[in-house]
This record gives C-alpha cells, sequence and structure tokens, in this order.
C-alpha cells in the first residue's frame, strides 16, 4: 500500500507551499506603476506588452493570463494541498497518499508552465525552486505508493466504462484544442498566431505532449488493472478539475483586461475544459469513494 512515511516528502511539500505562496502572491498583487506599450516581435508584429508587476515584460493578454493562474494557485490550489498534506500526515493511508501525490503534480505542471513559459522576471529563481521541489516531490511520492496492491483496494463498485469514457475524451480534446492553432500556422508558413513575443507555447507541449499521452496510457493500464494506472488516474481527475475551475478565471481576468474572446473560443477552449472538469470531480469522488482505508 504505501511503504514508508517519507518525512522528505513532508518537508518538500512545506517548501512547494511556501514558494508557490510568493510565486503566486507576486505574480497577482505586486505592481510598480508601469503602463502597457506596443513592441515589435521577431515576426514583425505588433505586440502589446503588459509593462507592469512581474510579468513586466509578458505580452498584455499572457500577463492576465498569468495573474488568473496566481488568483486560481494562492486561493484554490495551495488550500487543497495544505488539507491534502494535513491529511496524509495523520492517516497515512492508500487514500491519503494517493489524493497528495495528485495535488503534487497539479504543482509540478504549474511550475513547469511558470519556469519555461513566463518572460524571465524577478522571480526566476523562485520559479526554478518551485519546479525542482514539486518535480522531485513527485517521484518521491509516487515511488511511495505499492503499485502492485493498489488495484486490491479499489472496491468492485468503481464505474470503470464511465472512466475510460472520461480518458478518451481527455485524451482526445487537448489534441482537438490546440492542434489546428499549430496546423493552421504551418498551412500558412508563419508561427503560432498568439505567439507574441514567445519562442514556443509551453501549454501545448504539456496538454498534448504529455496529459494527452498519459490519458491513454491510464486507459490501458486500467484495462490490465494495473496498480500506476489508478495512480495516474487520481493526478489526472485533480488537474483537469483544477483546469475546469483556471480557465474561467483565467478569461474572467483577460474579459476585464478588455482582451475581446470570440464566442466560438470560449466554447472550444474553455468550454470542453469546464465540461471535463465536471465529469472528472463525479469520478474523482467516486474513485475516493471506492478505495478502502
Amino acid at each position: 500500500m504505501i511503504k514508508s512515511d517519507n518525512r522528505a516528502l513532508y518537508i518538500l511539500t512545506i517548501a512547494i507551499i511556501f514558494f508557490a505562496i510568493v510565486s503566486s502572491a507576486m505574480g497577482l498583487f505586486y505592481m510598480d506603476g508601469g503602463r502597457p506599450y506596443n513592441f515589435v516581435n521577431q515576426y514583425g508584429d505588433t505586440i502589446k506588452i503588459y509593462g507592469d508587476g512581474i510579468y513586466t515584460h509578458d505580452s498584455y493578454s499572457k500577463a492576465l493570463i498569468s495573474r488568473g493562474t496566481d488568483f486560481t494557485i494562492l486561493f484554490i490550489a495551495i488550500p487543497l494541498l495544505i488539507a491534502s498534506l494535513v491529511y496524509d500526515i495523520k492517516r497515512k493511508t492508500l487514500k491519503s497518499r494517493m489524493l497528495l501525490t495528485s495535488v503534487i503534480s497539479l504543482f509540478t505542471y504549474y511550475s513547469t508552465s511558470i519556469s519555461f513559459g513566463v518572460t524571465y522576471n524577478k522571480l526566476h529563481l523562485i520559479y526554478i525552486v518551485l519546479f525542482s521541489v514539486s518535480f522531485f516531490s513527485l517521484i518521491i511520492a509516487m515511488s511511495s505508493i505499492d503499485t502492485k496492491t493498489v488495484s486490491k483496494y479499489v472496491e468492485g463498485t468503481f464505474s470503470y466504462r464511465g472512466i475510460n469514457i472520461l480518458l478518451i475524451l481527455t485524451g482526445i480534446s487537448l489534441v482537438v484544442a490546440w492542434l489546428p492553432d499549430i496546423i493552421g500556422s504551418l498551412l500558412s508558413n508563419r508561427s503560432l498566431e498568439l505567439i507574441e513575443v514567445y519562442t514556443t507555447e509551453i501549454t501545448y507541449i504539456l496538454d498534448m505532449g504529455i496529459i494527452s499521452p498519459v490519458a491513454f496510457i491510464c486507459f490501458y493500464l486500467l484495462k490490465k488493472k494495473d496498480g500506476m494506472g489508478f495512480v495516474l488516474l487520481e493526478m489526472l481527475l485533480i488537474v483537469c478539475i483544477l483546469i475546469g475551475i483556471m480557465l474561467p478565471i483565467q478569461t474572467i481576468f483577460q474579459l476585464q483586461g478588455g482582451i475581446q474572446i470570440p464566442f466560438p473560443v470560449l466554447i472550444t477552449k474553455v468550454g470542453i475544459f469546464c465540461l471535463l472538469a465536471f465529469y472528472a470531480l463525479f469520478f474523482e469522488i467516486r474513485l475516493f469513494k471506492s478505495i478502502k482505508a
């Protein structure tokens, strides 16, 4: 079930909490009175730069998205991580360790995004440390679970048919959401439409290169009743739920900042993920109840 209580895991998790608070709070609240300005990027396009706070050198739209992310991390994800840590310290059960592992995976996703996707700023060292402690915490947390016995603790009432549908939809929807942007840029022989001042789009890489394949791998492992499949499933469910919460918040920050978002984009880029989040929440509750204490 759980190989050890891993005090190192708890110490690293506390470090994640501390550095995530610094990162998200500074990104959300720190302002230096700067103003937006226009900048011609390497592709000859005129881009509006945010010009204020931590995201001074980021594009205007990306900075608003980042501030929406910071809000979600600070007021939702961090309290969830604290609650998961306390729960695991008290219980040290398969349930508590899988929950803690899944929330840590969310912070690994978040720290990777800001480390590679945000323009260099005063928090760069904080981003690096947060990425490092999140990454190694995830490794320790996953290795602390005896995956050979996990399937024995999941009761037969758990719905595999429903979760298989969710995994397939998740794997496909991530590709459907982002692939057209890339195909369109290749066909038009120019860079991505929203590349702005960046060299690549980290979200495309993480979602299509990692999350989508993990969904299909999880589907395969669950078919074989492999314990690692349940661990990956718990991680995917938590990430899907939080992304479903995060996207509307990011959209609100964009709309308040005057960004015009076409209705079809709201449906394809936001609506799909919100629907998946509700679906994931339903199965997260079912999975949590199915795991024997």
